[in-house]
């Protein structure tokens, strides 16, 4: 079944509709702003998952394991998206159910898949093979909700992929078909059909709600992993709580931007991701060569020429209505 990508037209006022050209100038600001925002939330998102990466690689170090990891993220997040709710009655508003537990299962199923592969694979190989995401989130948004990228976009796309595998394999990446590779890919597959969920969600629910079902799935599916002897170290549960604010921070930030940007321009963004990843990595000791450069170049020029020449809206496409943040009133 296709799924719907817009939400229904906003209703003419009653002086009848404005003129094309006004039109077009009312719109192109309000929707300039939005995609504005939305680049700086995923900036914003790709440096707090870098640093969960980085986090999480310490706290299994300390002796806990990957379910434990991703359950302790999920309950905290739990917790505080509960805060929010409590702090902010009226802002849990589900809708679409069925979506909600895609987003729910399918994301949390990613999440640990990651938290395994993390277990097996340094943060940066980890987190190569899980941003392999956004590629299946584009396939899936062509097929399933008619998204077109530019020729521009998916250039821009490929080259900041070429700067990602250059940066997390130092010039020479050791990946081999492993467990923990194929952990990986699998945590990318899910996370392709999350996100894609999330970009149709997110015209009808906010993202305090969305981030609600994803923690909640991600803690049912991480439950029968984490049945382990617990350590005892009070490093290993600080680490761990530290990766679960700051994984809650950039669900939440990554998942409000959904609203205002494409699948392939947030796929474009989410190449910082890894990138970050690595960065944080540098305080772990992993590998640096000299391409390094080069790729993290490749990277952020990909991201700069496709935010600049890679949109281009639909003819006669409405604005997609987007439900309020959390700052805005209910």
């Amino acid at each position: 079944m296709r799924l719907p990508a817009d939400a229904p037209r906003p209703e003419a006022s009653p002086a009848g509709p404005p003129s094309g050209a006004a039109a077009r100038e009312g719109l192109a600001c309000p929707l300039g702003q939005a995609r504005r925002r939305g680049r700086l939330l995923l900036l914003a998102s790709a440096v707090l998952f870098g640093l969960s990466a980085m986090l999480t690689r310490l706290a299994t170090a300390a002796g806990m394991n990957g379910g434990q990891a991703t359950l302790v993220r999920f309950a905290l997040g739990l917790a505080l998206v509960a805060a929010i709710f409590r702090l902010r009655p009226g802002t849990f508003r589900p809708a679409r159910y069925e979506l909600l537990l895609v987003r729910g299962f399918l994301g949390g199923l990613a999440a640990l898949l990651y938290f395994l592969t993390l277990e097996r694979l340094p943060a940066g190989e980890a987190t190569l093979l899980n941003n392999l995401y956004p590629f299946f989130a584009i396939a899936l948004s062509i097929l399933l909700l008619g998204e077109r990228p530019t020729l521009h976009l998916a250039f821009a796309l490929l080259m900041s992929g070429a700067g990602v595998f250059l940066v997390l394999g130092a010039g020479h990446p050791s990946l081999h078909l492993g467990t923990g590779v194929w952990l990986g890919i699998l945590s990318a597959l899910c996370g392709g059909f999350a996100v894609t969920s999330i970009r149709v969600l997110r015209a009808t629910v906010n993202a305090p709600t969305i981030f609600f079902s994803f923690a909640l799935g991600g803690a049912l599916v991480s439950l029968p992993f984490a049945g382990a002897a617990w350590p005892t170290a009070p490093a290993a549960w600080l680490l761990a709580g530290a990766v679960g604010v700051f994984a809650f921070l950039a669900q939440l930030t990554m998942t409000e931007a959904y609203g205002a940007l494409s699948i392939p321009e947030a796929a474009l963004w989410q190449m910082l991701t890894p990138l970050m990843a690595y960065l944080f990595g540098l305080f772990l000791g992993e590998p640096f060569g000299p391409s390094t450069v080069v790729g993290v170049l490749l990277g952020v020029g990909g991201i700069a020429y496709g935010s600049v020449m890679g949109y281009a809206p639909r003819p006669g496409a409405p604005p997609r209505a987007v439900v309020p943040v959390v700052g805005e009133e209910p």
